[in-house]
């Protein structure tokens, strides 16, 4: 559904006042919190504060920041714990400062102190260690952020990652006021800038997100992780996801964009981590309760526990062992013809801590599902009626079995060791009609996609923290960081093709298991890799952060595949059986670097410029290399992609009143894969999609999200009408141009490339009084292409445009001691609109999103 929207020039220039008047108010604002001292008074004296960092046990801390928080003076600690901060006081000023210490893993601790008649201060911190609760420590320097709604963003060093320089995002679940139970994607992701977001079901049983223009399918452009180990069907042959996590049971989600590939992985897209919850901290039993139901038959039962066991206690005082886990059932008759579902899904953890240094937790998710597929429309169609069906056959099964040991070692105050071990025995099953929806379904056998993903792998990860002095340079008093790592995947995949009863049961047998009818394939990969990363601060606000990545894959192809040539009646001309052994070893080395400059950094109010550069690869998958699949022909020359990514931002945060991330970014993707519409051959000429290494393609654009906590403007005055409340405003807002530029399809050349919405617009209030919460969003994207020859409309509805559209939802919760009730309008308005156009499953054809809906969530917690 087309809908009104202001002129793109428009859009600019507002977007043009916004960026300028956000760089303008924080540069004065930050800047005069220090001027406004220091202006007050012309006769100065030279304070010095001198301290230590210690842990309980009296061992020095390395790496710990200090802040003065009236100030913008910070130091950090040294190898022997010691720090020093100086600083010039002018005499008329007050004399009691707040004197803050944090480091990751670690308790925050404030102090006051009083300088009157003092130039020089001791003042010691003993940190309490949080190395059993590490899931709960998000952000250091927007510890503001759980109290505002404010956005998070992963610290310079963040659990076993480093991510100084990088453009991330953090999503805290529990500041989040959004449709849960139905996993929607557009809320929950709503303050992530860039990401075009696909709505295939209405239950959000899977994730399909996108950045910078890559396809949304499956979130197959992410490197996508639980706890920090990899959940895809096959990370590097089939990173497609089938299982998302049920957010009810997630803690936060971690995003960071391409420059992630040196430490996860070659995608273009970046690392997408979902933080599962953990054992209640202080309870030694808790139990959530949660019962939603919806329009459309929904019906979601949500159960978790945590505790601990035992009384026996290691040396911090902590619980040696503890547990956490959920189930969750999820059904509903979906809000088309012939689009049912049913979901399970479990998970568990077990954590032991035998002392404090150690940490080993094992880990299983099982998820098993059975959705019914409603297949796709023509334009006609779905105009007509969006909500109709003509495929009653279509049938989609997944079985998920994820499993994990994770083990932390904290060799030193230092130096941390991390070794994640993880597989996956999973399988997926498609049956249905997948000929062009413009054919009529005249009941003949169905194709069966039989798919099975058996893999595993290891990363093991050093995190050292360190200081070094180069030859009396200013860098000896800086604390400086490195994390090295090396993983090994192994994968096995097998994928094959065939006919099915002609039933409209999910009957998943194939009728001639040993001579199928279109393939079958096995896809043995092997992957081994080694990364390092280091961030040197050069001086109190500059720093770099420098990587390299080495790579070896190995993919194999054995099986064979048929082509089969048919006429009018349906009656095949001709057959051909084809055996391939393929094999296709390489090894290469990716870069990257970042800077990053601080001008003002404060517990409260931060300024940052960063830029980062790194190059990324991304391997052929095996859809890409054989599925039959009449709407897609693809080519025998595929080969692998490389390009890079490069950002430039602007973030910062004054206090909790304004917080904003303002980025340019660049990506150039050579070889790039895509699909391309073709003429049609003998003996039928219809249209279909081909498939290869097309061009060149080149995507920038402007990535930013500005929030406001209006309530804090005017001195307070939401607050001086309802004490306790809070009222945002978040813009988040993608401004995108893509162009294909080499390559020898000339009806490409210089057309934009598909997927890419030139705007993409996300803004949002936020009102919480107590214990109640309103979420209010607005969510807009343009029209844009769904194929490189930017064709407008075909017959097969496979290629097109995706109109521009708009969607509103409005979520609100309640709590009372233990009572939790939510409530969600999803699709306000009731627009009729879709985001994507498949050509197979689960299609093919338009995929209409879902309209009008209620959600009502009603949950206890003991």
């Amino acid at each position: 559904m087309n809908s009104s929207f202001p002129s793109l020039y428009c859009l600019y220039k507002i977007l043009f006042i916004s960026c300028c008047f956000t760089f303008f108010t924080t540069t004065g604002i930050a800047q005069n919190l220090e001027s406004n001292y220091l202006a007050q008074a012309k006769v100065e004296t030279q304070i010095r504060i001198n301290g230590s960092v210690l842990t309980e046990t009296k061992e020095p801390l390395f790496g710990a920041t200090i802040v003065i928080k009236e100030l913008n003076k910070y130091a950090q600690s040294d190898e022997n714990g010691k720090f020093s901060l100086e600083f010039l006081q002018p005499n008329s000023l007050p004399t009691t400062y707040t004197l803050v210490a944090y480091l990751y893993g670690f308790n925050t601790v404030s102090k006051t102190i009083d300088i009157h008649n003092n130039s020089t201060i001791n003042v010691n911190f003993e940190l309490e260690d949080l190395q059993d609760s590490l899931q709960t420590v998000v952000v250091e320097g927007n510890l503001e952020a759980s109290n505002s709604n404010l956005m998070a963003r992963l610290n310079t060093v963040d659990g076993m990652g480093i991510y100084e320089s990088k453009k991330s995002e953090v999503i805290l679940l529990e500041n989040t006021t959004a449709n849960l139970a139905a996993n929607t994607s557009r809320q929950i992701y709503a303050k992530v800038a860039g990401l075009n977001v696909w709505e295939s079901d209405g239950a959000g049983i899977q994730l399909g997100i996108g950045a910078r223009g890559l396809s949304p399918n499956r979130t197959a452009n992410f490197n996508t992780r639980q706890n920090g180990y990899d959940i895809s069907a096959d990370a590097l042959g089939y990173p497609e996801s089938y299982y998302t996590p049920p957010v009810e049971a997630v803690e936060r989600i971690e995003l960071v964009r391409g420059a992630a590939s040196l430490q996860y992985g070659t995608q273009f897209g970046g690392m997408l981590n979902f933080v599962m919850k953990d054992a209640p901290k202080d309870d030694s039993f808790e139990i959530n309760l949660r019962q939603t139901v919806g329009s459309y038959g929904f019906s979601s039962s949500f159960i978790d526990i945590g505790g601990h066991l035992g009384k026996a206690q290691n040396q911090n005082g902590n619980s040696k062992l503890s547990y956490y886990g959920f189930y969750q059932y999820k059904r509903g008759d979906g809000w088309r013809e012939n689009s049912g579902f049913d979901v399970h899904t479990g998970y568990g953890k077990l954590t032991f801590r035998p002392n404090s240094k150690i940490n080993i937790s094992v880990e299983y998710t099982g998820m098993n599902y059975l959705a019914q597929q409603a297949g796709g429309l023509t334009d006609v169609m779905f105009e007509q009626n969006a909500r109709q069906s003509i495929r009653d056959r279509n049938w989609f099964a997944v079985n998920w079995n994820l499993g994990a040991v994770v083990f932390d070692y904290k060799i030193s105050e230092k130096t941390k060791l991390n070794s994640r071990t993880f597989g996956l025995y999973a399988g997926r099953k498609a049956i249905g009609n997948l000929d062009k929806i413009n054919v009529v379904d005249f009941g003949q056998n169905r194709t069966l996609i039989d798919g099975g993903f058996n893999n595993f792998g290891n990363e093991t990860r050093l995190l050292h923290r360190y200081s070094i002095n180069f030859l009396g340079s200013k860098l000896k008093k800086q604390t400086h960081a490195f994390v090295t790592g090396f993983r090994y995947y192994n994968g096995f995949t097998t994928q094959r093709q065939g006919d099915a009863d002609a039933t409209d049961e999910p009957n998943f047998t194939f009728l001639n298991s040993e001579n199928l009818e279109n393939s079958s394939y096995e896809f043995p990969n092997q992957n081994a890799s080694f990364f390092i990363e280091n961030v040197f601060n050069l001086s109190d606000k500059w720093s770099i952060t420098p990587g390299i990545r080495a790579e070896y894959i190995n993919t194999k192809a054995d099986g064979f595949y048929k082509e089969r040539v048919f006429d009018f009646a349906g009656n095949i001309i001709s057959e051909t059986k084809n055996e391939e052994n393929l094999e296709r070893p390489r090894s290469f080395i990716l870069g990257g670097i970042g800077i990053s400059y601080k001008p003002i950094f404060s517990d409260k109010n931060e300024m940052e410029i960063y830029a980062n550069f790194s190059q990324n690869y991304r391997s052929v998958t095996f859809s890409d290399l054989r599925i039959q699949n009449p709407n897609l022909v693809i080519s025998p020359d595929i080969k692998d992609e490389s390009g890079y990514n490069a950002d430039l931002g602007f973030r910062g945060k004054i206090n909790t009143l304004l917080q904003f991330d303002l980025s340019l970014f660049y990506l150039n993707y050579n070889d790039r894969i895509s699909q391309v519409e073709r003429a049609g051959v003998a003996p039928t000429y219809t249209p279909f999609r081909f498939r290869g290494n097309i061009a060149q393609a080149r995507i920038y654009g402007l990535e930013s999200l500005i929030e406001f906590n209006v309530g804090k403007l005017g001195n307070n005055w939401i607050e001086n009408i309802l004490p306790k409340s809070y009222l945002g405003l978040y813009l988040n807002t993608s401004i995108l141009n893509s162009r294909y530029l080499k390559s020898e399809e000339t009806a490409i050349l210089n057309k934009q490339v598909e997927l890419v919405p030139p705007i993409t617009l996300r803004t949002g209030l936020q009102f919480g009084y107590k214990d109640f919460k309103l979420s209010y969003q607005y969510s807009y994207t343009k029209e844009h292409f769904t194929d490189a020859t930017n064709v407008v409309r075909s017959a097969t509805a496979v290629s097109g445009i995706i109109p521009s559209y708009y969607v509103m939802d409005i979520s609100a919760s309640y709590a009372y001691k233990w009572l939790q009730i939510e409530g969600s309008i999803n699709n306000l308005t009731n627009n009729t609109y879709f985001t994507r156009r498949a050509d197979g499953y689960p299609g093919p054809g338009i995929i209409p999103a879902d309209g009008r809906a209620f959600f009502l969530t009603v949950g206890a917690r003991f």
